[in-house]
């Protein structure tokens, strides 16, 4: 186990109580480090050093018993053998590199990632762009093993025979006293507490044991309910009931169908799971192909997570008021989709911000959205029956998304920096439209979708495509190619 923390004053007691939740990870993140898409203000203003954040949370585990029982990772700007040694000292026992593997690659750091325009062809769906690509995977693995080997001298020097030799021991630093007399200033500085190592004889890094084991979670129930499903593509069909205290309930089912057939998973609809009741976090996370989940009730964040080729489909429970109106009703929280690759999501009611931020290549149906949704959206389709927050399809460079935009102020909430906002004219486009909203309906029963269905020509022309400008380009492009390749061949034949 989806923790990083950004280093800040008081990190370490944020670390010290993800450790007692039993997370395996920590990542302490630097204030240097970020996306190429990251905006200046939060590359110069979030965060601090991640030496100091570092030290803070290695302290505060080490006097709480618990530094043995995680790992602890850090990034930020790490960039030589010296900067590994040094976070190793500070109590590091992994180091996540970013920004140099890019630039071994080719990355020239223009920030314009989230534009399409990438100059190097590193981050871009554009194909002219994507031929200036020079990077080889033999340049990072060079880079990374020269890296190693400067680090290996580096504790030969310091008379050390393994990395975790030095984790934590803060006592192998020396300050340059010869600095001081270079700049009076820098004799204010004092580092005790940045070197301070806890005077106690508990672990100062992680000694290599288990993960930390899951158990009494709702996915040992269903593993075992669907063992010959998994073993041998039997169809079953299952029921249980749900509390906001079981999170990322079906992922595991989703981990041992991957370990078992890799991406390609079970033939669709092969396990049908249906909960009742107040679901957790990151419900139906990683979903893969042959999960088909239902949900009556209500979810709580990043529901359908990093969705892999499953289905989802969350909706009120049978027994509501005559006059609940589900697309006016919140029923599912913050985050959904976000980085899915395939499969399909249905929700009928309203979902929270930043839906389908990542999305590459699922489709979903949501009564209305939060702030951000599409954010960063490269693939897949996304409908949208009723009213969306502010900053729709920010950084959207691919998909497409419908929006029903009933009372025509859709233009006021969406990002046009890298999308145009068409009418559903165009007789695919709408084809695409209908079976968007007929399988939605066909998967919650929507009141709302079957109202649109019985009169699709009227409302049809309330809705409004939403297409990334260069995506756009490059669909015209593919089908100008295909033209003149009929034009060709009928050529040919005569």
């Amino acid at each position: 186990m989806s923790v990083k923390l950004v280093a800040e004053s008081g990190v370490g007691t944020i670390a010290a109580g993800v450790a007692k939740a039993k997370a395996d990870l920590i990542v302490v993140s630097g204030a240097e480090g970020g996306t190429g898409a990251s905006p200046a203000s939060s590359m110069r203003f979030a965060g601090i050093s991640p030496e100091i954040g570092l030290a803070d949370t290695q302290q505060t585990l080490v006097l709480n018993g618990l530094r043995n029982q995680v790992r602890l990772q850090t990034d930020g700007q790490l960039k030589t053998a010296r900067d590994v040694v040094m976070m190793a000292m500070l109590g590091a026992d992994e180091f996540a590199f970013g920004t140099l593997p890019l630039i071994v690659l080719g990355c020239v750091m223009m920030r314009k990632c989230n534009t399409n325009t990438c100059p190097v062809g590193v981050a871009t769906q554009d194909e002219r762009l994507r031929e200036r690509f020079r990077g080889k995977s033999e340049y990072v693995v060079n880079f990374f093993t020269f890296l190693a080997q400067h680090v290996r001298e580096y504790l030969a020097e310091m008379g050390v025979r393994h990395l975790k030799d030095i984790i934590g021991r803060t006592d192998l630093i020396e300050l340059n006293e010869a600095l001081k007399a270079k700049n009076e200033k820098w004799t204010t500085l004092d580092f005790a507490r940045l070197l301070h190592r806890p005077a106690t004889d508990k672990a100062l890094y992680w000694d290599r044991g288990q993960f930390t084991a899951v158990r009494g979670v709702k996915d040992e129930e269903i593993l075992r309910a669907a063992a010959s499903a998994i073993e041998h593509g039997e169809e079953v069909s299952l029921d249980y009931t749900i509390r906001n205290t079981d999170r990322a309930a079906c992922t595991m089912v989703s981990g041992a169908i991957a370990k078992k057939y890799g991406e390609q998973g079970l033939a669709d609809g092969t396990i049908r799971i249906k909960f009742k009741g107040s679901a957790g976090q990151s419900f139906g996370a990683f979903a893969v192909r042959g999960l088909d989940i239902r949900l009556e009730g209500e979810t709580n964040d990043y529901f359908g997570k990093g969705l892999s080729g499953g289905r989802i489909s969350i909706l009120p429970p049978a027994r509501v008021s005559a006059d609940f109106r589900p697309e006016d009703n919140i029923i599912a929280g913050n985050t959904g989709l976000y980085g899915a690759t395939s499969g399909e999501l249905y929700v009928n009611g309203r979902v929270g911000e930043r839906f389908a931020v990542r999305n590459s290549g699922a489709v979903a149906v949501v009564e209305g959205a939060g702030d951000h949704c599409c954010e960063y959206m490269t693939g897949g389709r996304v409908v949208v029956l009723g009213e969306t927050g502010r900053n729709f399809a920010a950084g959207m460079s691919g998909g497409l998304a419908y929006v029903w935009d009933k009372n025509h102020t859709f233009d006021y909430f969406c990002n046009m920096d890298m999308v145009e906002i068409n009418l559903v004219e165009d007789a695919a486009s709408r084809k695409e439209l209908l079976e968007l909203i007929r399988q939605h309906y066909l998967h919650t029963g929507s009141p709302l979708a079957g109202r649109m269905l019985d009169n699709f020509s009227r409302f049809v022309d309330d809705f409004v495509q939403v297409v990334p400008i260069e995506y756009k380009r490059v669909l015209q492009e593919e089908q100008m190619r295909k033209l003149r390749e009929k034009i060709d061949a009928v050529s040919r034949d005569y």
